[in-house]
């Protein structure tokens, strides 16, 4: 991502969940009481998901609040949304979220310098629980590292 990018929403939860091995950058197709809400940053990525259905991707479970001063323009807040994708990228997802264990997950939710809004889907893996479990004392054990070099460094 970078500078000009503005970041909306990230999920957290899906590198805890997952293993992202690729990453892509997709439009998504949207009101404009939803942009607005976005750009109050109204969003939340838990537990949503994307699939791909007749060649077109889909984006579920994403909670983008009402907007605050919309009225009658404002659309259900859990409605599905479409993903905007080039052809070869929707036929590679397909082939592999066919496969066993590969889910779409969206990662982050952005505007782009453009002012577009875009979200980052991942090819996923799911973890099982040791995985979780590793990657969890992996990152308590990088944590005491930096604590230990900290302190021996302000002790000198």
């Amino acid at each position: 991502m970078t500078r000009e990018q503005k970041l909306i929403a990230t999920n957290k939860k899906a590198y805890h969940d997952y293993f992202v091995d690729e990453t892509f950058e997709a439009g998504v197709v949207l009101t404009g009481t939803e942009v607005k809400s976005l750009r109050e940053n109204k969003t939340n990525l838990r537990d949503s998901f994307a699939t791909v259905r007749r060649g077109e991707v889909w984006l579920h479970g994403v909670h983008i609040a009402p907007y605050s001063h919309g009225n009658r323009s404002n659309v259900r807040v859990d409605r599905e949304r479409k993903l905007l994708l080039r052809k070869a990228e929707i036929r590679y997802l397909t082939g592999k979220t066919k496969e066993r264990g590969y889910t779409l997950v969206p990662l982050k939710v952005y505007l782009s310098p453009a002012n577009l809004v875009k979200v980052e889907i991942g090819l996923a893996r799911g973890k099982k629980l040791y995985d979780k479990r590793d990657a969890i004392a992996e990152r308590d054990q990088n944590r005491d590292v930096e604590r230990a070099l900290r302190e021996r460094t302000r002790g000198e």
